[in-house]
């Protein structure tokens, strides 16, 4: 621990009541420390902070003196400025934050997927987690960069006789998570066919809207509506982890949802708006009048065309049933997965130890070369290979053929013929707008939907986020983009929901993606984002050159992707936490050079990758 730890000190019935004092002013404040003009409303507990199991009689919950531990857990010189530590005490650990002179204790685990944040990036007030790059402030524990839903608890630090003492709630300890403070709704009334918000999508945008009018202290009605059956879940977990159930994915449970007035109407698709009335009518037939109106509707798979469309046990990978289906149908049968996408290549990684055999059809010669590069491909295509897989490239379907209705074998272009018992289409998605045709909201020749920089479409009031739109990009000069990406729809759903509150923001985020495949987790960050929509949309090609430090054949490498003299992205494995220390220099409005990381290639730095922050430049 590099310190000592001691017994927990009594604490006077005295202080913990001043503690509680101050606890109840900033029941009264919104989120930004204000007053909150809703301070009427009732908010989701005294000390405000709870996880989705908390019931809502937590609420009213009390803390007593003996819901709190303290420790001794360092000297004050054990720790130099910009270091982190997770610390013990004794019931749990937090994570020990020095900046500036000044020590801070935050919980030490990422609420997205638990990863351990002393390995992530510590830079001025924020620590970025090392996995998937969520930020969180070190002073408050709220989170300011996605994904993930929740923030961290804090935890008093003090420090006496050169001792760093750090006093921590227990079940703070235990949850290491919490929500933010969130406002009621004034009335609710879910017998009318009139919401303040309507959103159409329960995705990341679409459940981040709604959570963070409340948060920022939204008093009206909100109503979510889905054409899933299942309240918001963990889409991309789909092909990492097959047989999770919904309830095992979930990432708010309706419990939670009704205790902040967050209303979800499930089964509903969305099938006409009409703005001049601000209507929605679904396909059941009901119809619900708006005043601001958030699409989210995400993508679709695009269609494939081959013969033998009846044959069942053909999935496009939408919802856990689909993903528990294909588990189920693979268990010691021949599976074949139709595409070479980040989730046709997921589910195969996942089926390697069910399946009898799997099998990879792609229409280019490398997975991946158009994203990753050449290199990168085929290394991850000899990992594949070497877990049993066997790959059909150049190559694509011809018919699906049945017996008694359901999938024997697969029919390739060439001629070749697959045994098959299941087969998975993953060759690209596309936006799920079409019921927006004739409605006035502004699509381009693809179906997105152009929106400004507050995620407001060409029509007063109507607002949309994540994968079906285009938005002014900072990274790229506020050229419009689409980036499909689950943690850049989390960033939207912020955007507009301060936009239907009149209180615009500029979206300030790098484009997170990563995938996960035989226990190999690829990180891939880059500030314009035309690597990734190269592969995904179409779009000119995203990099002319590949420097790569460490070894693609070990699978423990950085791969950074410059344009003419710019690092324009980052891809790694087994090298965390580059990828988030790259998206750290870049979301600071920085540059990455390609000599400075040529220089340090030829020097074999491979190791020592703080020089990232120093040689960014403006």
């Amino acid at each position: 621990m590099g310190g000592c730890l001691s017994k927990s000190k009594p604490v006077e019935v005295k202080v913990e009541l001043t503690l509680l004092d101050k606890e109840k002013e900033a029941d009264v404040k919104s989120p930004n420390g204000k007053a909150s003009p809703f301070s009427d409303c009732r908010p989701n507990g005294a000390l405000e902070h709870f996880s989705d199991e908390d019931s809502a009689a937590a609420a009213l919950r009390l803390y007593k003196p003996s819901d709190y531990l303290e420790a001794s857990v360092c000297h004050v010189k054990d720790l130099e400025n910009g270091q982190m530590r997770e610390v013990d005490l004794g019931s749990g650990r937090v994570l020990l934050i020095k900046e500036h002179g000044e020590f801070s204790a935050i919980g030490h685990k990422c609420p997205h997927y638990g990863a351990p944040l002393v390995k992530g990036v510590l830079s001025k007030g924020h620590v970025r987690c090392p996995w998937h790059g969520a930020c969180f402030n070190i002073a408050t524990g709220d989170i300011e960069d996605f994904p993930g839903l929740d923030s961290l608890p804090t935890f008093q630090v003090r420090v006496e006789k050169d001792k760093v003492i750090v006093r921590a709630n227990k079940q703070d300890l235990q949850s290491q998570k919490r929500s933010k403070a969130m406002a009621r709704c004034s009335a609710v009334n879910s017998s009318t066919g009139f919401s303040h918000v309507l959103i159409v999508g329960s995705g990341p945008a679409g459940l981040v809207c709604a959570e963070t009018l409340r948060q920022e202290g939204f008093p009206d009605r909100i109503v979510m509506c889905t054409m899933d059956k299942h309240p918001p879940y963990d889409r991309p977990k789909l092909s990492k982890s097959l047989e999770s159930t919904a309830e095992q994915l979930r990432l708010r449970s309706i419990d939670f949802l009704q205790a902040h007035d967050i209303e979800l109407l499930t089964e509903k698709e969305a099938v006409a708006v009409d703005v001049k009335t601000r209507a929605v009518t679904f396909q059941d037939g009901s119809r619900m009048e708006y005043r601001k109106l958030f699409i989210a509707t995400g993508s679709k798979p695009k269609p494939m065309n081959y013969k033998g469309q009846d044959v069942r046990n053909v999935f496009h990978l939408r919802t856990p049933e689909d993903a528990n289906s294909v588990a189920r149908l693979a268990n010691n049968k021949n599976a074949v997965i139709v595409g070479t996408s980040f989730v046709g290549m997921e589910v195969a990684a996942a089926l390697t130890d069910k399946a009898h055999s799997v099998s990879i059809i792609g229409k280019e010669a490398i997975p991946f070369r158009k994203a990753l590069g050449e290199k990168v491909g085929k290394a991850i295509m000899k990992l594949f290979e070497t877990n049993r897989v066997k790959f059909y490239m150049l190559n694509e379907v011809s018919e699906m053929l049945g017996h008694d209705g359901q999938l024997k074998e697969v029919v390739l272009k060439s001629g070749k013929v697959l045994r098959a018992d299941v087969c998975v289409i993953g060759t690209g998605s596309g936006p799920a707008t079409g019921f927006l045709k004739q409605s006035g909201v502004h699509m381009d020749s693809k179906g997105f939907v152009p929106v400004s920089k507050t995620m407001q479409t060409n029509v007063d009031g109507v607002f949309a986020g994540g994968d079906i739109v285009t938005f002014p990009f900072p990274g790229r000069s506020n050229k419009k983009v689409n980036i499909p990406h689950w943690q850049m729809a989390h960033v939207h759903g912020r955007a507009a929901a301060l936009g239907i509150m009149g209180r615009p923001t500029e979206i300030k985020t790098v484009p997170y993606f990563w995938s996960a495949m035989f226990g190999k987790s690829l990180r891939y960050a880059d500030l314009l984002k035309k690597v990734l929509l190269f592969y995904y949309q179409g779009y000119g090609e995203g990099f002319d050159d590949v420097i790569i430090q460490g070894d693609v054949d070990e699978l423990k490498f950085v791969a950074f992707y410059t344009r003419s003299e710019e690092v324009v992205a980052v891809a790694s494995i087994n090298y965390d936490p580059i990828v988030s220390r790259v998206a750290e220099v870049l979301g600071s409005g920085k540059t990455i050079r390609k000599r400075d990381v040529e220089l340090l290639t030829r020097q074999r730095k491979t190791g020592d990758m703080s020089w990232l922050i120093d040689k960014g430049s403006q």
